[in-house]
Formats: C-alpha cells, structure tokens, sequence
C-alpha cells in the first residue's frame, strides 16, 4: 500500500500563503492597536483636563506650575510642586495626594520617603511611550516620568526680577481665573502630549533672545551654545520630562516656539538628538529671565500630538498646523483669531 504524505512543495506553498496572510493581518493589527493608544491617551488628557477644573471650582484659581520667590534663587529642586502634583487629589490618586507635602522638594523627606514621587501614575503615561520607566539615579528608582505638558506659553516662562510669568495658563504663583482667559477656553490649550526623556540643554544666562526663535536652526544654536547639554545614549541621561513632580517648564510643560512634532535636530558625539532647549531653570537664578522652547510630541502615527483645551475638549493636532495658529493657541490674552486648524 502507498501512504499518504505531504510534498515538499506542498508544504511550502502552505508556508508562503501563510507568510502571505500574515503580512496582510499585521497592518491591520497595528491600526486597530494605534487607534486604542490614542483613544487610551485622549482619555488621559480628558481626565487631566477635569481634574485642572476641579482643582479651579475648589480653590477658585488655576493651578500654578509652582511657587517661587522673586528676587532670589530656591536651590537645585523646588520646594513647590507642578501642576501634576497638585492635581493627584482629582484623578483618582487621592492615596497618593495625601502623601504630598507641597511645601517641600519632591527629593526631601516625607515625599523622598513616601514613594510618591517613583510612582508610576496611569493617567500621566501615554500608552504609545517607548520609554515607560522609572528614571533611575546611582542605579536605584528616582523618580518617574510623565507624558502630559502643561501649556507655559510662547517662550518666556518666567522672570524672577518681576515675578512676571509667560503669556500661557501655568506659569509659577501664577492666579488665574476662567476671565483670565480673555482669547477663550476653546481657543487655548491647557495641556499637549510630551516624550519622556528628552534631551534637553540649559544655563545660558547670555545671549537669549527677547523674541522667540521661529527655526528649528534657531533653537539648535542657543541648545550648543548653553552651559549644559544633556544628550547622551544612555536614554536615563536625557531628562526631560522625567520629573512628574517638578515644575519647571522641561519638566511639567511646553511651549510654542517650534509647531507639534517638529525635529530640533542637534549633533552630539557623533549622533543626532531630538532636542529642547531653557535658557535657566526657574529659580536657579535670581536676574535672569527662563525661556524655553519645549515641544510638543508624541509617538502617534501620522506626526500627530493630542492636546485637550482650556474648555475640556479633547482633540488632535497634526504636525502641519501653521505655526500661527500653534502659537495663537498657546496663548491666553494675546488676542489672535484661531483659523481652522
């Protein structure tokens, strides 16, 4: 009797057809696993979002991105929160706001000692970040990052000669009320989608201009001619927006200098990083101005970056947006009209 068996080309026909079929699913697959990130990450945003006005109905202003003196430094951490920290009590991390003293450092006993700040908030990581980790210090967990800017404005963020903060929503002992927002809720944004662990450079206290850069090229000369750089390949390194805690602007925020999901190109050591640029961290300086340009980003196919507004809503905006308009939207007072974007 002969048995029955399978050829060699028969099994390899089965094999191509089924590679075939794969490749074909696999698209798909990752549509419908994009589209859930993004759906995840607008949600966090509206949450984020009712939690700021939950924050205003009960305290009767807007958060401020942090309280700082004028006329004087306050040292390597401040001794006051960011608008995430401030918001815990809102989103459901009421456990977690309870431990918070936002007199002190996030770095300083009790928060050092309360596991707080090496916390990993859901609400505060966007499903499509690569870099979901806690960032490290001496090898052991530090702190942890986030995903979700707080608007700072165009580029100043803050002037300790004056006190005078930028021309966004949240800047330090900023005391803003909905009628502080004269260019309208739905005409300005609140909150804009960052990646944790950026390279970022600081401590150029010369040279900044008043006006702000309106080039990529522009941002990268003053990110090479500042004081520290912080580029590096081991991704720990680059630190921006690593600090949930902090309120500092390449911490907590973004501004508008440079539209959503535009490369600031800088060549370090032979490799090309992705950068943002603060001229002097707020409150490391008792005269000099902060400004900063911190851009808005975000992991989502197409080069788009969700942002949700003044008003609550919830919406995306794609990487062609004209930098007008990206600008008119960050500002609170500047009386612009917003086209269609």
């Amino acid at each position: 009797m002969r048995r029955r068996a399978f050829t060699l080309i028969e099994l390899l026909v089965v094999i191509a057809i089924i590679a075939i079929l794969i490749g074909l699913l696999l698209p798909a697959v990752q549509k419908v696993r994009e589209a859930a990130a993004r759906l995840q990450c607008q949600n966090n945003l509206k949450q984020l979002s009712l939690a700021v006005h939950n924050y205003e109905s009960a305290m009767g202003l807007y958060p401020p991105s942090m309280h700082a003196p004028v006329g004087s430094t306050f040292g390597v951490n401040n001794g006051s929160w960011s608008v995430h920290g401030r918001i815990l009590h809102y989103i459901e991390q009421g456990n977690a706001g309870a431990r918070v003293n936002l007199e002190v450092g996030y770095d300083q006993p009790p928060n050092s000692t309360s596991g707080v700040p090496t916390m990993r908030i859901p609400v505060f990581m966007c499903p499509s970040e690569v870099n979901d980790r806690v960032r490290l210090r001496n090898g052991v967990p530090y702190v942890y990052p986030h995903n979700y800017g707080f608007n700072y404005g165009t580029w100043l963020s803050w002037d300790p000669n004056t006190g005078q903060g930028g021309d966004g929503v949240f800047f330090p002992n900023a005391r803003l009320k909905p009628t502080s927002i004269s260019d309208g809720l739905s005409n300005t944004l609140m909150i804009a989608e960052v990646k944790a662990f950026t390279p970022y450079a600081r401590n150029l206290f010369t040279g900044v201009p008043v006006t702000p850069p309106s080039t990529p090229a522009e941002v990268a000369a003053l990110i090479l001619a500042s004081g520290d750089i912080r580029a590096f390949a081991d991704t720990n390194l680059n630190t921006g927006h690593t600090e949930w805690p902090d309120g500092r602007v390449h911490h907590a925020g973004f501004t508008t200098v440079i539209g959503p999901n535009t490369p600031v190109p800088v060549e370090r050591n032979g490799a090309i990083y992705d950068m943002d640029f603060n001229s002097v961290q707020e409150g490391n300086s008792a005269t000099v101005p902060s400004r900063a340009a911190i851009t808005a980003r975000s992991y989502h196919s197409g080069g788009i970056v969700n942002v949700a507004l003044m008003d609550g809503s919830v919406r995306s905006v794609a990487k062609s947006i004209t930098l007008g308009i990206w600008r008119a939207l960050g500002t609170r007072a500047g009386g612009e009209v917003v086209g269609n974007y």
